[in-house]
């Protein structure tokens, strides 16, 4: 897995930096954004910044490349996969609270129509 997944010498640094401290990052980033009721789009661009950032985290503390287009797009995927989770979360749990007359939950992700009684 070394090199495809992540260059450090052991997989618990990218596991430490990108899923966990990059993930939180991503999972708070989205529910702001969502939070403001902004759409999707506006989360893919954070999450594209932030994907940056966690790069940069490699580099700086862990002697990563930072210029690496593979591991950027790797730390992405994460991101964006974490990020999105959050996002939907955050949403599914807004519309069934300010609109619970129209949507019940369905799932943690999602919402449908209330049954008319």
């Amino acid at each position: 897995m070394q090199g495809i997944l992540y260059e450090e010498s052991t997989i618990w640094l990218f596991l430490l930096v990108t899923v966990v401290m990059g993930g939180w990052a991503a999972w708070m980033t989205a529910r702001g954004i969502a939070l403001g009721w902004r759409p999707y789009w506006q989360c893919v661009l954070a999450l594209l910044l932030l994907g940056v950032a966690v790069r940069f985290i490699h580099f700086a503390l862990f002697e990563g490349t930072f210029l690496s287009p593979h591991f950027y797009a790797v730390d992405t995927v994460v991101l964006l996969l974490i990020g999105s989770a959050g996002f939907r979360a955050t949403r599914a749990r807004q519309m069934t609270t300010q609109y619970r007359w129209l949507y019940e939950r369905a799932g943690l992700f999602g919402w449908r129509p209330r049954a008319s009684a």
